[in-house]
């Protein structure tokens, strides 16, 4: 049995989650624990500077690494000794870095971290780069876990779908003897969450207190969904850089309540995911990510989607904030053996391929 650490800091840029697993070869034997630490405030801002054509990005991006870097290594260490290992006891760190631009158009999608600084300050042998290799053979990059989702979820029988909503949904179409499928729905929780910090001045809508509040404003949804991305078809991959604030500021007159607009975003999140989803008709849709915690997203969903069962990944014995982090821990596993982790009618690659580059300790 040999133990990894995953870490994963999304779209949504509230932190660092760090997950153990334990693996026997390539066979998953289960998430065993859970570590994270919030981003400071000023870790966000850059992030997000850095996500616009600025001055000086070269420096900003290589002084931004080493800081991200320096944030995943006490998060390991702080999973480390919650969990009383020693950094030999395992075998590596699958760690994702921080998204800054997402242009599979162009060939390109660029994740900062410094990889050899994160394996010298855990003294843990570190995969990283995870998507060049995709991008690389033809594909998008992304998603990236829907390989993962397929090992430890597909049903010989049924037809399901994992749906993680971070700041961007995704969703894996996991069907019984079948190619796997996968691709980016549209926004999740990026839209809201800045909403919220631009209007209220809080990093999110704790139990939809504020959505709850608002109406939907339905000519203002139906621009939204006119967006191409909605209607283009799969492989696809999305980011910031599509369906940024600028974007959504572009369709207001100023004259809207801000719950009512916090309230039309949380439906453009549900619409746009479930329609997307029910091209598949699932037996079973399994959700995962920050968006489990946004209760009227929750009961949004099997309304506009009611043939489906909706659960929480806790249905398949993963935390739901888990999955992702998880996951980063397997491809590195995978990485390490030498094995391929894409899944190319997901991405648009070419083919197989093996994913992250290795960075010795």
């Amino acid at each position: 049995m040999t133990y990894y650490i995953g870490l994963m800091s999304g779209t949504s840029l509230d932190g660092v989650d760090a997950v153990l697993i334990q693996m026997d070869g390539a066979a998953w034997q289960g998430a065993l624990a859970h570590s994270y630490l919030p981003y400071p405030d000023d870790i966000k801002t850059a992030v997000l500077a850095l996500q616009q054509r600025g001055h000086d990005e070269l420096h900003q991006a290589a002084v931004l690494s080493q800081r991200l870097s320096r944030i995943y290594a006490q998060t390991v260490l702080q999973l480390l000794a919650e969990q009383d290992l020693q950094a030999a006891d395992i075998a590596a760190i699958g760690c994702h870095g921080q998204t800054i631009r997402h242009a599979p158009e162009l060939g390109y999608s660029l994740q900062i971290a410094d990889w050899s600084l994160l394996a010298e300050l855990t003294g843990i042998n570190v995969i990283g780069d995870f998507r060049s290799r995709d991008l690389a053979a033809g594909g998008q990059g992304a998603p990236l876990v829907p390989a993962f989702h397929a090992a430890l979820f597909t049903h010989p029988e049924e037809t399901r779908v994992l749906a993680n909503i971070g700041g961007i949904s995704n969703i894996s179409v996991l069907r019984p003897n079948s190619p796997i499928l996968g691709f980016d729905t549209g926004p999740g929780n990026m839209l809201m969450d800045a909403w919220m910090q631009t209007h209220f001045n809080l990093p999110y809508d704790a139990d939809s207190c504020i959505a709850k509040q608002g109406k939907v404003l339905p000519e203002l949804l139906q621009i939204l969904l006119n967006h191409p991305y909605f209607h283009q078809a799969a492989p696809k991959s999305t980011g910031r850089d599509l369906f940024s604030f600028n974007w959504l500021a572009q369709y207001l007159n100023g004259t809207e309540a801000p719950q009512d607009v916090l309230r039309t975003l949380l439906e453009l999140t549900a619409v746009s995911l479930s329609t997307e989803i029910a091209g598949f008709a699932p037996k079973a849709v399994y959700v995962c990510g920050g968006g489990v915690y946004n209760p009227l997203l929750l009961e949004r969903l099997p309304v506009l989607l009611p043939q489906s069962q909706w659960h929480s990944t806790t249905a398949l014995n993963l935390d739901p904030q888990w999955v992702e982090a998880a996951a980063f821990a397997w491809l590195a596993a995978w990485r390490l053996l030498g094995l391929p982790s894409n899944a190319p009618d997901a991405t648009g690659a070419k083919g197989p391929r093996v994913l992250g580059a290795i960075y010795q300790a």
